[in-house]
């Protein structure tokens, strides 16, 4: 018999917070690394207040504040913001047992391009594209408003053949399935990172250059407007470097939206919080990828230096 898997999150914010709570929950063993959060966490536990599972409390979380006194993981889940991704690569390296499925649940695109390098080719790296609407309010409390789902690909590592490959993902799959939480494998995982764009790049940059949730920006007809040619320009580009997207995605999107809660994406949070911006994995690798393919995207280019003037005005 199959030893249960260990698991290990790495960043516990929003989607940290709310995953591992939830597989915790279905009775895996959970590993969770901490920085800022480890004494709320440690001594008050881990909340999720979801509009969709109700008032969830992990108590006695198993917390580590340095990656030294974590158990090696046969799984790991990073969901630290792209832009620690340097910086962490060692306490994965670290924290993974020998043969270990490493899962980037990041937004943006080519992240596991940039992070490959610095990892041990023995170590398999995954993308997870996560379908949550939920937000921290305070350390080791997690705000869940919707959906909760999470799809998977396999980037790289020493799973060379299809079958292997394939294998390795419907065990991931598995693990989130067994926390009742939906989940598939995906064929083509930078084919999934652009359609994730398509809502990504007009709603993390205009939520915090407009200050504005979801439901404003979809009520005012010229916001609306700009969001549907923002997400245009993305379909178009990933067409243009080959991950031809559906015609009428766009659409769905939008309607799917609009029957969501009200809701402040990431970017929107970082900012108020002073945080780095993702603008480099949401905007800057796309742009780039379109320009070798000679596909103009004026409106995310100037989403983007907005942003970046934005940001580099923060205190």
């Amino acid at each position: 018999m199959t030893a249960a898997p260990r698991i290990g999150i790495i960043g516990c914010g929003a989607i940290g917070g709310f995953y591992g709570l939830m597989l915790a929950r279905a009775g895996f063993d959970v590993h969770f690394l901490l920085r800022s959060e480890f004494t709320a966490v440690a001594s008050e536990g881990l909340r999720v207040n979801s509009a969709v599972h109700g008032s969830l409390h992990l108590d006695n979380v198993q917390a580590y504040p340095s990656v030294t006194d974590m158990p090696p993981c046969d799984w790991l889940l990073v969901a630290a913001k792209t832009t620690s991704n340097a910086e962490l690569a060692p306490l994965i390296s670290q924290a993974a047992a020998p043969g270990a499925k490493v899962v980037l649940m990041q937004n943006g695109l080519d992240v596991e391009d940039e992070l490959r390098p610095l990892l041990p080719d023995s170590l398999h790296l995954l993308g997870g594209l996560c379908y949550i609407y939920a937000h921290r309010s305070a350390p080791g409390v997690v705000e869940h408003q919707a959906l909760g789902g999470v799809n998977l690909g396999y980037h790289s590592g020493p799973a060379l053949d299809t079958e292997s490959r394939q294998l390795i993902l419907e065990q991931g799959t598995g693990l989130f399935q067994t926390a009742g939480l939906a989940s598939k494998a995906m064929a083509e995982l930078k084919q999934a990172r652009w359609q994730k764009l398509v809502w990504n790049a007009p709603f993390n940059g205009l939520a915090v250059l407009l200050n504005s949730g979801t439901s404003a920006l979809m009520s005012n007809a010229e916001s609306r407007a700009l969001i549907a040619a923002l997400m245009q320009e993305v379909v178009e580009a990933a067409s243009a470097c080959g991950y031809p997207l559906p015609a009428e995605f766009a659409g769905k999107l939008l309607a799917a939206t609009e029957r969501t809660p009200d809701y402040l994406p990431s970017m929107y949070h970082d900012f108020a919080l002073q945080r780095p911006l993702e603008v480099h994995a949401i905007y800057a690798v796309p742009l780039a990828a379109a320009a070798k393919v000679d596909c103009a995207m004026p409106r995310t280019e100037m989403l983007y230096q907005s942003l970046r003037y934005l940001e580099q005005r923060q205190p």
